[in-house]
């Protein structure tokens, strides 16, 4: 059993010496060039992307394209970095590659006939890149699916709902993009009154709350046009229904919208302003015994 390991010990030896050190540099070569091209893409990337304008959320949106496309053009460079590292290490296991890519070009003819959507999604996704469509961290809707954008790759993206599902959404299947954290977002609600309540009173009240939440230290960053008074937007069944709308950041729409529908409940409250319900008026029919 001795001489057995001692015979081993030498085989692993030997091929540590003539294979195994080949084998150990050139994975520390892939690895240092990945390194080094993922730095020339990080330069690239950032000298390339220019920010639409030099106000704060410009600047936010610069960083995630450049983020997004650093993603997704190292995930690409690695991969192809991987296959070539691959390659030129299984001679060193005494694997010829050329019967693998003679196979692999013949399997790539008969896969190429089925390889029209895999070829589609690619092409989507260079447009989606390079037309700026949405980036990893948008909130965008996707035919009828909404969600925070998690990963873009050449493929695919990858949206997380608020229920906390993952959708992967092929580039190639999707016809429309809604993207809500580009540039700038709206502050858009509606806001029912009663018939009898004095609108020139509502206007202000309302006007008011905005530009208090607006000049609020938790707020006041967020805001960029504070909520005001627009319109006259319906008259319902049951009230008026006025709209309002206002301008923020990227992504706090939602927060600055809750905020705003508290504090106008409250000031509504305060100031006697009725926000009605739909009531139902049901007449009883009596009955007339015929006593002829």
């Amino acid at each position: 059993m001795e001489e057995y390991f001692q015979h081993f010990g030498f085989l692993v030896s030997e091929w540590l010496k003539t294979h195994g050190l080949k084998i150990i540099l050139i994975a520390a070569g892939a690895m240092i060039l990945k390194y080094i091209i993922k730095q020339i893409i990080i330069k690239a990337v950032r000298v390339a992307v220019v920010a639409e304008g030099s106000t704060t959320t410009s600047m936010e949106a610069e960083k995630k394209r450049e983020d997004t496309l650093i993603r997704i053009l190292t995930g690409a460079s690695g991969m192809v970095i991987l296959i070539l590292t691959v390659l030129v290490i299984l001679p060193e296991f005494d694997i010829k590659i050329g019967p693998l890519l003679a196979g692999a070009g013949v399997a790539g003819i008969a896969l190429g006939f089925g390889s029209q959507y895999l070829i589609r999604d690619i092409i989507s996704g260079l447009f989606i890149i390079i037309e700026n469509q949405y980036r990893i961290g948008d909130v965008v809707n996707i035919d009828e699916t909404g969600g925070l954008v998690e990963d873009i790759s050449i493929r695919k993206t990858t949206l997380r709902d608020m229920d906390g599902t993952v959708h992967h959404i092929p580039h190639g299947e999707i016809k429309k993009v809604s993207n809500m954290s580009k540039k700038f977002a709206r502050v858009n609600l509606n806001i029912s009154i009663a018939y009898d309540a004095d609108i020139d009173h509502v206007i202000k009240v309302i006007d008011k709350t905005g530009i208090e939440l607006s000049e609020d230290p938790l707020y006041m960053e967020f805001i960029t046009v504070p909520p005001k008074f627009l319109r006259i937007d319906e008259f319902s069944d049951s009230a008026i229904v006025i709209k309002i709308l206002g301008e923020t950041k990227p992504l706090k729409q939602w927060d600055v919208a809750g905020e705003l529908r508290k504090r106008l409940k409250e000031a509504f409250d305060n100031e006697g302003i009725e926000i009605p319900f739909p009531q139902m008026v049901i007449h009883h029919l009596t009955e007339k015994n015929d006593t002829r």
